[in-house]
């Protein structure tokens, strides 16, 4: 696997060994620690740790502007507004990088560590830099309004969708692969050694996974709210025969998933909107799934949300929530001042999953199935991270160098995260009316579900439909 290009920035004295004797060594010691897993070279021209061929990663500081980030907007946001300007570049294994995290869990300055930064910077130089144009900032109207509890309107929450997911259609081919589905694949050992070769079955089994939960088959009609590129409304019509309705705030997600439509010649069975999953009013529907979504409701709409799913439902209906997760006793809101809310994620919010789980149930469903799916996130984040390292070039050309960092530096981080059990991935299962939903004493579908077939897509403009033994997921 190939690893981001980077321009290698010329110290004035290259050095292998493992102390620094500059002041800003001495800082860079102070704030990490003594013999850092990787090297460390700086703009002075000093290194700390092992030569580059010892380890994993080289971090490069390359300018003074990063000690300027850092001190002007101390913590995790001005590590991160360094590395997406370039101030900071990362040259190989980004994981082992991130693990510095474990060297400084608060990712930030004690009052004596900025007292040394602000000594090695100019007077000048303590004036703020502006943020790299990629960093969302919500304006004050908006963060009072999130504040007191009035966020997540439908423009709030059009713009946060715009930020996030109308980057480039292609980009994201180049991530996602030719499933483009952006959420968590289901993972088995064997496709787990094979890696992002194999993304593209993880991710069929998990839209299998779901459409069994929810008891598909021909004639039922299917909603999925947040549908994205429309991956799994396709697969449903394709493989379970349902009339499937596909929603997205997304314009740009929306083109792309009715072209794939139409060219699957599924536009008789699927149909997408762009629409907002308050104003959907011709329902009922037999199941409904919610992918991905859910991060965007935020806690003030939480009982609106389950009401409006819980009256589209048919009484017969089922309703698959899938979401990530924040631990029991950590506030839902995404810090304001965190990297992935200013760059990834605004106004986006994780719950607990038994918090879920109790909204579910005051909007009048019964949840009969919660299945905790944190390691496969990981999986999957580590596969979208080599995808985009290995189209590196390509990533760079679309949506610029910056974003590319933005997302290298967000999946990896998101990836460890998931790992370490700082966040998780739930779905939960619902039920309209158990006396008329004929739930099964005992859950029912498979352990590994895999699809009678599948579609492979070679490559955006080509594709080869490939029949697939029903056991294949299983054997592979």
């Amino acid at each position: 696997m190939s690893t981001p290009t980077v321009r290698t920035h010329q110290l004035r004295t290259a050095r292998a060994g493992r102390g620094a004797t500059t002041d800003l060594g001495a800082f860079v010691t102070a704030l990490i620690g003594d013999d850092p897993p990787v090297r460390i070279e700086l703009f002075d021209g000093s290194a700390l740790g092992p030569p580059r061929s010892d380890v994993p990663a080289t971090v490069q500081v390359r300018s003074r502007d990063a000690l300027r980030r850092m001190v002007t907007s101390p913590g995790e946001l001005g590590l991160a507004r360094a590395y997406v300007a370039g101030d900071i570049d990362i040259d190989g294994d980004i994981y082992a990088v991130l693990g510095l995290r474990d060297r400084l869990p608060r990712v930030r300055l004690t009052p004596r560590l900025w007292a040394d930064a602000v000594r090695l910077l100019r007077p000048s130089d303590l004036v703020p830099l502006p943020p790299p144009p990629e960093e969302a900032r919500p304006g004050a109207a908006a963060e009072l309004r999130s504040r007191l509890g009035r966020g997540h309107t439908r423009e709030t929450d059009a713009a946060s969708i715009h930020h996030h997911y109308d980057v480039s259609n292609d980009f994201y081919e180049l991530v996602l692969g030719p499933a483009m589905v952006y959420s968590c694949a289901l993972w088995d050992e064997d496709r787990k050694r094979r890696g992002a070769e194999a993304l593209a079955f993880a991710q069929d089994a998990k839209m299998e996974l779901i459409c069994q939960k929810l008891a598909l088959r021909p004639g039922l009609r299917l909603l999925d709210i947040g549908c994205g590129w429309g991956s799994l409304v396709r697969h449903a019509a394709r493989h379970h025969g349902v009339h499937a309705v596909g929603i997205t705030i997304s314009a740009e997600q929306a083109a792309w998933a009715q072209a794939r439509v139409e060219a699957d010649g599924l536009a008789d069975r699927v149909e997408i909107r762009v629409q907002d999953y308050r104003d959907i009013h011709d329902g009922p529907f037999d199941a409904v799934s919610s992918v991905g979504m859910f991060e965007h409701v935020g806690l003030a709409r939480l009982a609106e949300y389950f009401e409006q799913v819980h009256a589209l439902t048919a009484p017969r209906g089922r309703f698959v929530n899938h979401a990530i997760s924040r631990p029991a006793g950590h506030a839902p809101a995404i810090a304001r001042r965190s990297f992935v809310q200013r760059y990834v994620f605004p106004d986006g919010e994780l719950h607990e999953v038994g918090s879920v789980i109790t909204a579910m149930q005051a909007a009048g469903f019964e949840a009969r199935h919660m299945e905790d799916l944190r390691e496969h996130y990981a999986l999957t984040l580590r596969a979208w991270v080599a995808n985009l390292e290995q189209n590196w070039d390509r990533a760079v050309a679309d949506v610029g160098v910056n974003r590319a960092r933005v997302w290298r530096l967000y999946m990896a981080g998101s990836a460890l995260g998931f790992e370490q059990g700082r966040i998780g991935i739930n779905q939960v299962l619902g039920l309209r009316d158990p006396d008329q939903a004929h739930f099964p004493l005992r859950p029912d579908w498979a352990a590994d579900p895999a699809p009678p077939t599948r579609s492979v897509v070679r490559d955006p403009h080509e594709r080869m439909d490939v029949a697939l033994q029903n056991t294949m997921g299983r054997d592979r």
